[in-house]
């Protein structure tokens, strides 16, 4: 019925559908770079030696001086 305008009417469809789908590509793209990299699994982390000393004087394996002498040894 309305096929009378021409050429017009059939490139602004085409106009609009590469801007449609331009569109849902950057969306995706954008998407995609806010997303951190998955970079597997993490190693365990080992405690350092002055965490361990810390721990073995909170459970009582070994007494205050003999603590404190080895921090100072930790330091330098």
């Amino acid at each position: 019925m309305w096929w009378d305008g021409g050429w017009g009417g059939w490139l602004a469809m085409a106009v609009m559908m590469a801007v449609f789908w331009g569109a849902i590509v950057a969306v995706i793209v954008l998407l995609m770079r806010g997303r951190p990299a998955d970079q597997g699994p993490q190693a365990p982390t080992r405690p350092t030696s002055r965490e361990i000393l810390d721990e073995r004087f909170a459970r009582g394996e070994i007494d205050r001086e003999e603590y404190e002498d080895r921090r100072a040894a930790l330091q330098g």
